[in-house]
């Protein structure tokens, strides 16, 4: 009996959990507003976790608990999609939109035209199907008749809800959306994959394709995806909608997520200003766009449009300036990274795109150059979005009547002249920090600004202090005097005290700071404070285990593998040692004080007149905030200092709140 009314119990609470946190990702993925700070919000998962444990039983299939991924996928399967997936016509010239336009009225015989506007979103289509409000199957667009079966890779989306929200849920939603990832976290994917030895990708829409065609789930989960969701493909039951605009609003009602910058205009010139605005403010977005998309708001006059075999008639894409040129590879060179991981790289004629010339492209390892037939003297094609790395997309056919011949990774380190090993495509130099290249990578790493922040610790006086033989490795460091940098050729008496001053000062290290410099794989900044908080000291961080590292929040098996294969290397505790010896003082994490900024994410953006961002941040988190680099959904806060720019824009939209220096001087000095 008390069995019984346990597991009743049980399953009440567990009830009662998931419709809290459904309703907190709606507010956070949907809404731009969440109501809890990501430490209760966890607190909540984590206790439905445990009743799950406790009671299998209880367990359901739409469960938040459940896009947890599991066991790897055989293979893709393909799926007939419930209507076809169409493509959009673009254009890039103010004509024909007039022309579109033009022929809109004309069909609309006398009644008014009104269009919404979006953000055309560089990114992976996707049908997500669901049935009595539970998410029944999700597949990629393919050639928008059948597409492959991706279901449990969108399952662990966090911004895709297991089971839709609302009472008018329809019997059967068919929905189109746009899969992306945000730059921030493409910048962060790249910099785990580098120091993995992985090749990187080259823009978020490749980070994002790849990503969702994980053959292993727990990749795809790994890896910081959204999706934002703008049309209905087919849909049984649920309410009668006239416009695309009531659509939109009511699939955010359900907890899917639409474009927060969708908008209603009525003539050509609002949209050439809506376009005009979005390629402004491309550069300031948290995802990557490449133009507007126009559709025709009224639903039934879209049925009476209709479709062409590949294009829908009332829609439109309109296209920013293509940020790619065509120009020629004039050398091929190697580069030796900080894992040893040998990098070709194209040395281009200078072209200028996207208002930055370029000159180099990673052409990523040997498999690569040969998919895409690339050799010097090649005519090719260069794209650059954002601030991402060059890519070529492929060679321009017929360039050469004669071309060079095929390019061959060297046998041997072309630094350290050691025979290098083969590992998949990639090429490795396994000398480690006996190779100058890897050692001089390695100590840039180590005084970088998110590590030990050494000032005046460039590559030019690595590269100098490396070669002169008065560095061997990053403890070596520790040992340099001043008439040792004197003898430098960069060095005159004043530049050798600063930086044996900003040296010294790195010696009083925080936990999470020295963690990050020694270069331990996957684990970046933000890793290395979650294990400084849970560990407190680097000793009891160095003798943790595999599952006392995994119990960690955000800390999954790979992770803590390598955490703990680092520590056990005697050349890392060796290098460790040697720091301690010649005076470096790890401190371990400090209890943050309570007060106004605790559980709160702040964003510091502009210039700061009595401190640097990096001495801000420190003073925030230990006051208990997270800070962030973006502006998103879970910001609480935006210090705004001088020119403070689109953070600025952006926390002002979404309602955030914003203060000034003086005002967050003022917040932390009265809390100790």
């Amino acid at each position: 009996m008390q069995a019984a009314q346990t597991l009743t119990a049980g399953r009440r609470r567990a009830e009662e959990l998931r419709a809290a946190i459904r309703q907190h990702d709606y507010r956070y993925y949907v809404l731009d507003r969440p109501a809890i700070s990501d430490a209760q919000y966890d607190r909540l998962f984590a206790e439905l976790v445990r009743l799950e444990a406790a009671h299998p039983e209880i367990v359901t299939a739409d469960s938040p608990t459940q896009r947890v991924a599991g066991e790897p996928l055989p293979a893709f399967t393909a799926i007939e999609h419930v209507a076809p997936m169409l493509s959009l016509e673009s254009v890039t010239d103010a004509d024909a939109v007039r022309r579109f336009d033009e022929r809109i009225r004309a069909s609309a015989r006398g009644r008014a035209a009104r269009y919404v506007l979006e953000p055309k979103f560089d990114g992976l289509s996707l049908e997500v199907v669901y049935r009595d409000g539970v998410l029944l199957r999700a597949s990629t667009r393919g050639d928008g008749e059948r597409g492959e079966g991706v279901t449990e890779n969108v399952r662990t989306i966090r911004s895709v809800p297991l089971r839709l929200r609302g009472t008018a849920v329809p019997r059967m939603l068919a929905v189109r959306g746009e899969a992306i990832m945000r730059l921030e976290d493409f910048r962060a994917l790249n910099r785990r994959l580098d120091r993995d030895g992985q090749p990187p990708f080259a823009n978020p829409r490749n980070a994002a394709a790849g990503s969702i065609r994980q053959l292993d789930p727990r990749v795809t989960a790994g890896r910081r995806l959204d999706v934002f969701f703008y049309d209905i493909l087919r849909m049984e039951g649920g309410p009668r909608l006239a416009g695309d605009m009531s659509l939109l609003k009511a699939l955010a009602g359900w907890g899917l997520h639409p474009s927060p910058d969708a908008r209603v205009c009525e003539t050509v010139d609002e949209i050439f200003r809506y376009h005009d605005e979005l390629e402004r403010r491309r550069d300031a977005l948290e995802y990557e766009i490449d133009g507007i998309v126009l559709k025709v708001d009224d639903l039934a006059m879209r049925a009476r449009l209709q479709t062409t075999a590949r294009h829908p008639r009332w829609a439109l894409a309109f296209k920013f300036a293509a940020r790619e040129a065509e120009t020629a590879i004039e050398d091929i060179v190697v580069q030796v990274g900080r894992t040893g991981v040998l990098t070709p790289v194209a040395v281009l004629r200078p072209v200028p795109i996207g208002g930055v010339t370029v000159t180099r492209a990673t052409l990523h390892n040997r498999d690569e150059i040969a998919r895409k037939d690339l050799r010097i003297g090649d005519l090719v094609r260069v794209i650059r979005a954002g601030d991402v790395i060059p890519d070529i997309v492929d060679r321009v056919p017929g360039s050469r009547t004669r071309r060079h011949r095929p390019f061959v990774m060297p046998a041997r380190c072309p630094v350290c002249r050691t025979p290098v090993v083969h590992e998949g495509p990639f090429d490795r130099c396994p000398n480690g920090l006996a190779c100058p290249a890897q050692l001089k990578r390695a100590i840039q790493h180590f005084a970088s600004r998110e590590a030990l922040d050494i000032r005046g610790l460039g590559p030019e006086t690595v590269d100098a202090l490396v070669s002169g033989g008065l560095v061997r490795s990053v403890a070596d460091l520790f040992t340099l005097t001043r008439r040792d940098l004197i003898k430098v050729e960069r060095f005159a008496d004043a530049s050798a005290m600063n930086l044996l001053k900003a040296i010294d000062h790195a010696k009083q290290a925080p936990l999470w700071r020295f963690l990050h410099a020694l270069g331990v794989p996957s684990v970046g900044a933000q890793t290395a404070r979650t294990l400084a908080e849970r560990f407190g000291t680097l000793d009891r961080l160095q003798s943790a285990g595999e599952a006392a590292l995994r119990s960690v929040s955000g800390i999954g098996p790979a992770v803590a593998r390598d955490v703990v294969e680092f520590f056990q290397r005697p050349v890392n505790r060796r290098v460790i040692e040697l720091c301690r010896r010649r005076g470096v003082q790890v401190m371990g994490a400090t209890v943050a004080r309570r007060g106004p900024l605790t559980g709160k994410t702040v964003v510091f953006t502009g210039g700061l007149a009595s401190m640097t961002r990096e001495e801000a941040e420190e003073r925030a988190r230990a006051r208990g905030a997270r800070t962030a680099r973006s502006v998103g959904a879970e910001t609480d806060l935006v210090v705004a200092g001088a020119d403070p720019g689109s953070k600025y824009a952006r926390a002002r939209a979404l309602g955030i709140r914003v203060i000034d220096e003086r005002r967050f001087r003022t917040l932390i000095e009265a809390h100790g």
